[in-house]
């Protein structure tokens, strides 16, 4: 079969197209072919070598894919050839192996999917399953009616943004560029601030929400400019750092953080990782995610479907920051 393998860390460059031998289905397992492959922030990492959950080497990236079942090992009953399914390396005993025509897992690793359900929007539900829990699991007893999505036009932001507004809460987005806000603002955002044109961003923050701040700040991007969230926060807010993609979280954090003592904000850092011995919750997330699927209540935003012999040019495009929405990769 084909798969993409690395057998160094670096740029996109490393990402080799290759043949491998077919996965074959042994007892309570199954071989999943994929359909369409999706395209995120871990494999980003893997191939850089960065990511602290590194499979070993050589390795084919991927946490997520959705295609059928095409082969099943003795003893599995649940799932039978020709099954929707998804797949998430989150299930897995390592965090990679999606990138390949054909996947084997365990079966009770596998998601059964409703036929009704789009492969290709299924391949997505890694990004709502972040989202799920950072809305929750993330804050848990927290009590909050507005969001601020750092990143709001990619393939996490726009999920928080859904799940968001399916809870009822105002959702107020940040991205860079009009076509990005406006992006945003289609996935149901009530407001979407465009960096480029406000520099004043906690003016901004304070005239869309009367004065008062946010409840709640999720932001992917970290870096030196992290504590600026701080002062975007009403009484009780929270801000969840869960990415650095620009970088660490700089060190004024905490000095910025007693600044607003008397207002009682937090901080906490989240990871799907802290779910890693949490199955049952991990999995309460889907049980969730995909009825809502299948009716239509949440929809992903596919950016753009990339051949798997491309996938160096879709690392590019998913580094350049450009895409509003989810990359997919298809096998040929």
């Amino acid at each position: 079969m084909k798969a993409v393998q690395l057998f160094e860390t670096g740029g996109p460059e490393v990402l080799n197209y290759v043949d491998i031998p077919t996965p074959t289905a042994g007892p309570g397992e199954v071989v999943v072919k994929s359909e369409f492959i999706g395209v995120g922030n871990p494999e980003i990492s893997v191939r850089k070598g960065t990511y602290p959950w590194m499979p070993p080497l050589p390795a084919v990236p991927g946490i997520e894919m959705a295609g059928r079942i095409a082969a099943i090992g003795e003893g599995v009953t649940r799932l039978a050839i020709g099954d929707k399914v998804f797949v998430t390396a989150r299930e897995l005993p390592v965090r990679g192996g999606c990138y390949a025509e054909f996947v084997k897992a365990s079966a009770n690793a596998v998601y059964k999917l409703p036929e009704g359900v789009d492969l290709d929007a299924a391949a997505c539900l890694c990004n709502y399953q972040v989202a799920w829990h950072l809305l929750r699991s993330a804050v848990p007893g927290a009590v909050y009616d507005t969001v601020l999505v750092w990143a709001a036009a990619g393939g996490v932001g726009t999920a928080i943004t859904q799940l968001a507004k399916l809870a009822g809460h105002t959702v107020i987005g940040i991205a860079n560029g009009k076509a990005r806000a406006d992006f945003v603002l289609q996935q149901g955002a009530d407001h979407c601030i465009d960096r480029g044109q406000h520099r004043d961003l906690k003016g901004a923050v304070f005239d869309l929400t009367g004065g008062k701040g946010v409840d709640l700040i999720l932001d992917p991007v970290g870096g030196n400019d992290f504590h600026l969230n701080f002062d975007l926060l009403a009484n009780f807010g929270t801000v969840v750092s869960y990415g650095t993609l620009a970088g660490p979280v700089g060190d004024l954090s905490v000095q910025t953080m007693r600044k607003r003592s008397g207002a009682s904000i937090g901080l906490r850092f989240f990871s799907m990782h802290s779910l890693d011995k949490a199955p049952a919750l991990r999995r309460a997330a889907m049980d969730e995610l995909i009825p809502l699927l299948e009716a239509r209540k949440i929809s992903p935003p596919i950016f753009e479907c990339i051949p798997l012999s491309e996938v160096r040019r879709a690392h590019v495009l998913f580094e350049s920051g450009m895409a509003s929405g989810k990359i997919l990769l298809k096998p040929e």
